[in-house]
Parts: structure tokens; sequence; C-alpha cells
């Protein structure tokens, strides 16, 4: 299968006959029949009942339509991204983030650098801390948001630059006893289920928030686990129980969460920008001094 045969089988539907097609293709009504033939071999059936006229899709034909023409826009859209990048008319940058930095620095930063740089294509994806340093060795990223807690591993062949270090935070339902107080402690943390959260093999980070709670005193039970933030702290609005944020996630949130300062906790959270070291990338140079001026005073 290649994307001849798709563009002809996708033009035959569309022009209603492959003498139609040939016409709007300017090639010859043998070379659609050919290609047509081509494609349905290799799938292993028919895509079009020829016995009818006009001639209608199969059944394998209508699953097989909408599909070849989703394939046929992404092929477009790499070719004219990639002729653009190669010409030196666009550019692409690749940037990895964690969740909890759409709390903070991320929307900031993507609205400056996007004002500077209009026409770099900016391909987000979201993936946790541990994650990023393969999608940077794989070129799938450029540039990775990550969050640690204390100490972490930082492998040679890249560069660590830290955005923010702060505190954390108790996050606990807005109409609960404890959110009326102007601090909490471990201990009366634990007095709630905790929500526990990233649910990750690979992610140390959830672990690592009940240890610092156990350490100051507290007791925590694990009420519920959550994938991502977001769902942890919907969660905690919803009343199922507390966690621990960093400070800057607490800013610009949810109404029904609220946010208190956690007396006995000394540790804290950095956030951090990952890229591959010694590499000459002016993107990158340029998103990173974007974060730099997201990161509030």
């Amino acid at each position: 299968m290649n994307l001849k045969q798709l563009r002809y089988f996708c033009e035959v539907v569309e022009a209603g006959s492959a003498a139609h097609a040939a016409e709007r293709l300017y090639v010859a009504p043998t070379a659609i029949s050919m290609q047509l033939a081509q494609l349905e071999e290799h799938l292993g059936g028919e895509l079009f009942d020829r016995s009818r006229r006009p001639m209608e899709l199969t059944a394998l034909g209508r699953y097989f339509y909408p599909r070849a023409k989703e394939l046929l826009s992404l092929a477009r859209r790499l070719d004219n991204e990639a002729r653009g990048i190669a010409t030196g008319k666009h550019g692409w940058i690749g940037i990895g983030f964690v969740r909890s930095a759409l709390f903070s620095i991320l929307p900031t930063a993507i609205r400056t650098f996007r004002a500077a740089s209009q026409d770099v294509h900016l391909d987000l994806v979201e993936a946790l801390s541990e994650y990023q340093p393969d999608l940077l060795r794989q070129g799938r990223i450029d540039l990775g948001i990550s969050r640690f807690i204390g100490n972490f591993d930082q492998p040679a062949d890249l560069e660590f630059t830290t955005l923010i270090d702060e505190p954390f935070v108790a996050a606990v339902p807005v109409d609960h006893p404890l959110a009326s107080q102007d601090s909490v402690s471990a201990a009366e943390l634990s007095g709630l289920p905790f929500i526990f959260y990233p649910k990750d093999a690979k992610s140390p980070f959830g672990r690592q928030l009940l240890s610092m709670l156990r350490k100051a005193g507290g007791d925590p039970t694990v009420g519920y686990e959550a994938i991502e933030i977001h769902t942890a702290l919907a969660l905690v609005g919803a009343g199922l129980g507390g966690t621990l944020v960093g400070n800057s996630i607490a800013q610009n949130n949810r109404g029904d969460v609220a946010f208190l300062p956690v007396r006995d906790i000394d540790s804290g959270t950095i956030v951090a920008a990952m890229a591959r070291k010694n590499e000459d990338n002016k993107l990158v140079t340029a998103f990173l001094d974007s974060l730099r001026g997201a990161v509030a005073p």
C-alpha cells in the first residue's frame, strides 16, 4: 500500500467514477484501475461494489475511506512542514512537559514564544519526567519540562536548568475544616485519605510524597490513585481526600480546593528544563528564555 494508491482511491470516491477521477488527476483510466486493483489485492477485499451503477463503496471501502483521507492529510502536512524546515522558512521544536507545568509557567512561555516565532511549529508532548530523557535521545522532543523532589539523576548527555524551586502545599477540599486554617501539619493532613499521583511504576514522585509525610510525623493512608495531577485535584475537589502539590500549582487553580502551607515539611520540589548537552539549537534557547521569563518573581 502506498500514497498513490490511497490518493487514487479517494479521488474515485469523490469524483464518483474512475473515469472522472482520471480526468481530475490527468492520468489514463487504466492507471486508476491498476492502482485500485493492487490496493484491493493488498487489503484482501474489494473496496467498491462494481455490480452497481454507479458503483458504491463496500463495507471495507466505507471503513477505509475516512482513514485514507486522514493519512493523506497528515502526509501533506508532513511534506509542507519538512520542506519549510529544510528551506529555512519554518522551524520545528518538540517540547515535553509534565502536567503540572500547565498550572504555572508553560502557558505563558508558549504565548511569549509564539509571539516571537510565529512560523515555528510547536509540538507539545505530555510525558512524565522519567520518560523525557529517552524522548530527548530519540529526537522526539528538544526540550523537556520536568518536576523532581530532592536529588535526582542527571545523565551526563543531558543539561538541566532549574526554573522553579518551591515548597509543597497541602491541597484539601474547600469545605473541609482544615481549609479554614492558616496552615496544616503532616499529621493533620494524614487525617484525610491521601490522593496518590502519578500512578506510574516508573515514577517515584508519589512514593516520595508519602515518605515526606511520614518523616514529618504523619501517617498517610492512600485512598485513591490518580494517573496525573489534574485528576488528583479533581478527586480532592470532590471531597475524597487530600494531597501535596508544588506551591506554583496553587495559583489560579480550582475553586473547590484550598491550598495551605504545611508547617513541618521542609523538602520542596523543583521544576527543571532538560535538553541535549552541547547542542546548538537557537529555538531551544529561545523557548528556554521564554520559560525563564514566565517564572513568577
